[in-house]
């Protein structure tokens, strides 16, 4: 049996009929940008993510940028300020920090979560930093009550990346409703894909949004009045439509997520492969990606890739090793970042996912049995 890794032509088949009619229902109304299907979009998200604005911007990179974008007009940051972020991350999450003209320091995530956490960011000794950026990796959620907490006493903001995290829950609260601002990401894959690229900021304060607003519209409030120097960085009114479709049935699809997450942690039982610790409160993680790690992972992938079970490698190269930061991170040593990224592997899971095609990969990764030199 094939087990694709990610098969998102079946995973769009459920909501075909409906996101057809809300496809036409943009073309009937021959408005194409920024009118009513953003709009009630940016309000329904709004409304399910517990949060006072919603902005919705091109990508989830466009979204983070544009935070940081937006503190600095604001004056609640200055360039060259630095930012804090776990280095086993994603590149959009750095890149849109500097992309502001601000500093990326990287922090070694902690050892079970693999996220950033209170104790990381106190144990940093260099440079002040003047706000934190915590990823919400593989769809589990931070320890958010530290992590606020911490910032609080400290004085620093604090901006989500829950670009892989929708609808992931702590303490009662979602994420991309703790921080200051957060962004998050449409990207297809997503488990809240767009038919193309998309992103969304939640926000608390309304001058923020406001801001927010004009840097994804050329700057403008006014059609042809420019405040600011601006950008393009507006989510269209079809995907906007075909959002609000995901929209209602995430939380479904995020629950089914978890029961093939508990599948795999009670049916895999290979030694030789590393399980994803499950939180203590199973709602904090979505699993966009379930993530093991596998000292012999080119023998382990070479096997999958035999037995027809699909995989990715999510990262296989680190930020501080990728020539886009080679003047920056230059010299820099992170040993636990750098062992993740040599042996992580992300297994097949979505939500139409079959108990079959579940069970030959709990199956096939129990059979893998190595090399002797190991």
């Amino acid at each position: 049996m094939n087990v694709p890794f990610l098969d998102l032509k079946a995973v769009n088949a459920g909501y075909v009929a409906e996101i057809k009619d809300s496809i036409n229902r943009v073309l009937d109304s021959g408005w194409y940008v920024l009118g009513q299907e953003v709009e009630v979009f940016e309000e329904e998200f709004k409304l399910w993510c517990g949060v006072e604005h919603a902005v919705s911007v091109s990508s989830g990179l466009a979204a983070l940028e544009l935070i940081f974008r937006a503190w600095i007009e604001l004056g609640a940051l200055q360039e060259g300020d630095a930012i804090a972020v776990p280095s086993n991350t994603y590149i959009a999450s750095v890149l849109a920090i500097s992309g502001a003209g601000l500093v990326p320091v990287l922090i070694e995530p902690d050892s079970e979560s693999l996220n950033i956490s209170a104790s990381g960011l106190a144990a940093y000794k260099g440079n002040a930093v003047k706000a934190v950026m915590v990823v919400h990796l593989y769809g589990r959620a931070a320890e958010m009550s530290e992590l606020s907490a911490y910032c609080e006493r400290v004085g620093l903001l604090m901006v989500e990346d829950a670009a892989q995290a929708h609808g992931a829950i702590v303490d009662d609260c979602r994420v991309g409703a703790w921080g200051d601002a957060a962004g998050f990401s449409f990207y297809p894959g997503k488990n809240m894909g767009a038919m193309g690229d998309g992103g969304m900021i939640t926000c608390k304060d309304p001058e923020l949004a406001r801001m927010l607003k004009m840097l994804r519209n050329y700057g403008s409030e006014v059609k042809y009045k420019h405040e600011l120097r601006g950008r393009n960085e507006r989510l269209d009114e079809l995907q906007a439509a075909i959002l609000r479709v995901k929209l209602k049935y995430i939380d479904r699809d995020n629950a089914k997520r978890r029961e093939i997450a508990h599948c795999y942690r009670k049916g895999l039982s290979n030694p030789l492969v590393l399980l994803p610790k499950e939180p203590v409160n199973g709602e904090a993680h979505v699993w966009h990606l379930f993530v093991v790690r596998v000292k012999q992972r080119k023998e382990f992938m070479d096997f999958l890739r035999d037995k027809e079970v699909g995989f990715m490698v999510h990262y296989p190269i680190p930020i501080h090793k990728q020539a886009a930061y080679s003047d920056d991170f230059a010299g820099l040593e992170l040993p636990f970042t750098e062992a993740i990224h040599d042996e992580v592997v992300s297994l097949p899971l979505s939500p139409v996912m079959s108990e079959q095609q579940v069970a030959r990969v709990i199956d096939v990764v129990n059979q893998f049995t190595g090399s002797a030199d190991e």
